[in-house]
């Protein structure tokens, strides 16, 4: 009995140790960088309609305490514009999260995929090098843009279902080799094709709605990712 009444006693102080301890500790909400391009900065759709803005409200909403602390991307920026002026953004915020998208402007500007491939390595190995824990990255599939009513205007004779698809396969098996997340949002951008309400007034960007679709996909991704 003595010695079950001093390990009570033990257990009791120990846990009141951790509870002031803890009480002394103040808790910082991650923090979240979107880098990308059009598609992230939510192009065609208003002011905290892009996909990181709903994101980390969704987030925050299910018990993640979590902040967009910047969202650097820019309409037409590709991989080497992220590199040169999106990282010194990264750098600065010192995020514990990030989500990219990025790869577009690339193809339709005629960057190769061997080239395309190099800069998303170096893209990856930054971040993953400076996040404290480098596995919080959550890649996201380029969009089929080939099905909006103007798409077929920056294919110059290319098949951009095919193009976006081989930059797709690109993105998935370098996330394989690093073992970090993949949301596959190219499926769902194709259904524009047949919703016009999916699209923005442009006839090229998603619309609002699309965002809020995109961001179906990614949450359930983001959450087992921080939760883990």
């Amino acid at each position: 009995m003595l010695k079950k009444g001093i390990l009570s006693l033990f257990v009791t102080a120990l846990a009141c140790i951790t509870l002031a301890m803890n009480e002394g500790k103040t808790f910082k909400p991650l923090k979240y960088v979107a880098l990308g391009d059009s598609y992230t900065i939510g192009e065609g759709a208003k002011s905290g309609e892009a996909f990181p803005d709903l994101l980390s409200k969704h987030l925050k909403d299910n018990g993640i305490d979590i902040i967009l602390s910047a969202n650097p991307s820019v309409t037409g920026w590709t991989t080497e514009d992220l590199i040169d002026k999106e990282l010194p953004v990264f750098d600065h915020i010192k995020p514990d999260f990030v989500t990219l998208l990025i790869g577009v402007n690339d193809w339709v500007q005629g960057v190769d995929s061997g080239a395309f491939h190099k800069n998303l390595n170096y893209i990856l190995d930054h971040v993953q090098t400076s996040l404290p824990d480098k596995n919080k990255v959550l890649l996201i599939t380029i969009p089929d843009f080939g099905v909006t009513p103007t798409g077929k205007m920056y294919s110059e004779g290319r098949d951009i279902t095919k193009g976006i698809t081989d930059f797709n396969n690109i993105i998935k098996n370098e996330a394989h080799k690093r073992n970090l997340p993949v949301a596959d949002i190219f499926p769902e951008t194709q259904k524009m094709k047949d919703s016009r309400d999916l699209i923005a007034h442009d006839g090229l960007h998603p619309s609002a709605k699309e965002y809020a679709l995109w961001e179906k996909i990614i949450y359930p991704v983001a959450c087992k990712l921080l939760k883990g």
